[in-house]
């Protein structure tokens, strides 16, 4: 599962450095607290449903894009 956490904070870092968005402003349009998307994006926690969907709508993109594949794990 650590795996798994670390797979999606790094997709999420990836496309939120595509969108040219700094992880402060994410989390601010995110409604999370910074220091939490830091540890989401070290994959030191793993997050909800609802805040992978919430990070997905600010990236402009599906959750599922965001999910990382079989292959990465």
């Amino acid at each position: 599962m650590d795996n798994l956490a670390k797979a999606l904070g790094e997709r999420i870092r990836t496309q939120r450095k595509a969108c040219r968005i700094s992880q402060d402003a994410l989390a601010l349009a995110c409604s999370i607290d910074r220091s939490y998307m830091g540890r989401i994006e070290r994959g030191e926690v793993n997050i909800t449903v609802e805040k992978l969907f919430r990070i997905a709508s600010e990236l402009a993109c599906e959750p599922s894009c965001l999910l990382p594949q079989m292959s990465e794990l």
